[in-house]
């Protein structure tokens, strides 16, 4: 039985229960002052607090995803790669698919209706890393209509450690889409979801490590490559976006601002603004402090160039440690970067507090990407009507309720 399966999580719940009440009817039997009643009442007692801390820590797992399996919850994931062949054509690597996967959308065994998530396994020619995805395809893609049409596509990240099944299961991107789609508040985007950790167990941040996982080129270069050569999407940045949360929403912002010619617009949902140092990531910058400064948003903002990208945020005013660091980045925001912000009023660091964001952020993020094949109708909703409602930060703050960031000079 898996880590996340519920027969598990049911299967503790019964010992918990089972072992209160075994308690309730044994204690009388132990109230004696002997040796023996005293390590029986202790050893009921620590059984009892186990049962209950077991169930509430698969409870939040199976919530909030953060272990996939036991040897993920162990540290045990550490088999070394296995090489995989790969059939060639004429424009290079293809995909190994590895499966379709069920969604909780009306129609789900239609792909004209529901779309279908297909299951791949991304080859890094250039950064020699593979890692699975889950490709969600619009109802669009399989329809006549859209036969010759190129799509756009946003990659979407997990956090650290994160499971990428959550994107479609907790979080529910593809059928927040679905939705959008039906109400004419998104065109349709090609969702290959995914977790940032390219490298497990090692939290790589997005970084090319120096002597180590080059996670930015696989995900700038390879990814992209690899899915543009297999479904029908578009290669120019301006056809590409990434949306994540917590450290997906770090690799977000970094991967947008440091490669504009990859992805022409970034969201990140309660993410940082640099990558920490700590037992998971190791030395993520070989002890470059240029390289570690190159990587902290807040100091590209004041050294590096604006690139020509747009970028959402999104934090809460209690509940969240980035608030102060948000408004901030908001601050420093320099034309030609266009920056847009989701702030609200409470919400912790959990997949309750991104499900309230979402939808928006989907919405704006679609209304910034462009599709190839301007014949196909758009949504009613024109992307530059979009742009004039949330890319200066005083407006976005006025539609969230956040505060207004300190004045700032226009570039």
């Amino acid at each position: 039985m898996g880590l996340t399966s519920k027969k598990v999580l049911l299967l503790a719940v019964f010992v918990a229960v089972a072992l209160f009440v075994l308690t309730i009817w044994l204690w009388p039997r132990l109230s004696k002052g002997n040796w023996r009643a005293v390590l029986g009442r202790i050893g009921l007692l620590l059984a009892t607090q186990i049962s209950l801390f077991a169930t509430i820590g698969l409870v939040a797992n199976n919530s909030f995803g953060f272990y996939a399996s036991w040897a993920d919850l162990f540290g045990q994931e550490q088999a070394p790669g296995v090489v995989t062949n790969y059939q060639t054509g004429p424009n290079g690597t293809k995909l190994q698919m590895l499966g379709t996967e069920r969604i909780s959308i009306p129609g789900g065994s239609r792909a004209t209706k529901a779309g279908r998530v297909e299951k791949v396994l991304v080859h890094g020619q250039q950064s020699n890393l593979n890692s699975p995805a889950y490709v969600y395809l619009p109802p669009q893609y399989f329809q006549a209509k859209y036969a010759k049409k190129k799509f756009p596509a946003a990659v979407v990240l997990t956090g650290y450690p994160g499971t990428a099944e959550a994107l479609y299961k907790k979080l529910a991107f593809p059928q927040t889409q679905h939705k959008l789609l039906k109400q004419h508040k998104m065109q349709p985007t090609i969702l290959v979801m995914m977790r940032p950790t390219v490298a497990p167990p090692r939290d790589t941040e997005c970084v090319d490590v120096p002597g180590g996982p080059q996670a930015e080129t696989f995900f700038t270069r390879d990814l992209r490559t690899n899915i543009s050569e297999h479904y029908r999407v578009g290669t120019d940045a301006k056809n590409w976006g990434v949306i994540g949360d917590s450290t997906g929403g770090y690799c977000a912002l970094k991967m947008t601002m440091r490669h504009p010619d990859a992805f022409s617009t970034g969201v990140a949902l309660s993410g940082a603004y640099k990558a920490p140092i700590d037992a998971t990531t190791g030395d993520l910058f070989g002890g470059n402090p240029q390289l570690a400064r190159e990587n902290n948003l807040l100091w590209r903002q004041q050294h590096r160039p604006a690139p020509p990208v747009n970028l959402l945020v999104t934090t809460s005013k209690q509940g969240e440690t980035n608030y102060q660091k948000t408004l901030r980045f908001i601050q420093q925001t320099k034309s030609p970067t266009r920056i847009a912000s989701i702030i609200l009023d409470s919400g912790g660091h959990n997949f309750n507090t991104w499900r309230r964001e979402i939808p928006a952020a989907l919405e704006w993020l679609g209304g910034h990407l462009r599709a190839d094949n301007p014949s196909v109708p758009k949504p009613d909703r024109h992307p530059k009507a979009d742009d004039r409602k949330t890319d200066h930060p005083k407006a976005d703050h006025r539609k969230t309720d956040g505060p207004k960031p300190a004045p700032r000079r226009t570039v």
